[in-house]
């Protein structure tokens, strides 16, 4: 796999298996239909981390959400649908807070190729 961050105007790009993928200024995507695995490998792999299956275990809940309510959680509501789809250990903002120590909410929305979580400055 081939990762390559270009400058393009106000946006930049990630080239992931040949194909060009638009991100905004904070690097979330710009065309939330281009995400796969392979571009959330991609953009992990740009900020030096390694998906391990807990991160994807959230990023699966986190795309679940997203398909159910047509947002992404903002953290509390990310903590209760952890907590509802993995179990009361995974289900703690501790757990998420090591997978994602930056932002749970914020990290996990732009790894899974959601929007940025409206209640998240």
């Amino acid at each position: 796999m081939t990762v390559k961050t270009e400058r393009v105007a106000t946006a930049r790009c990630l080239r992931v298996e040949g194909r060009e993928i638009a991100l905004d200024p904070e690097g979330y995507l710009v065309d939330l239909s281009d995400w796969t695995p392979a571009v959330a490998e991609a953009m992990a792999g740009e900020e030096g981390r390694v998906l391990t299956p807990e991160h994807w275990e959230v990023i699966d809940v986190l795309r679940d959400f997203y398909a159910r309510f047509e947002m992404a959680p903002a953290m509390r509501a990310l903590v209760k649908a952890v907590g509802q789809a993995l179990g009361p250990e995974k289900g703690r903002s501790l757990h998420l807070m090591k997978l994602f120590p930056e932002s749970p909410a914020k990290v996990g929305a732009r790894l899974a190729g959601l929007p940025k979580p409206t209640n998240c400055l």
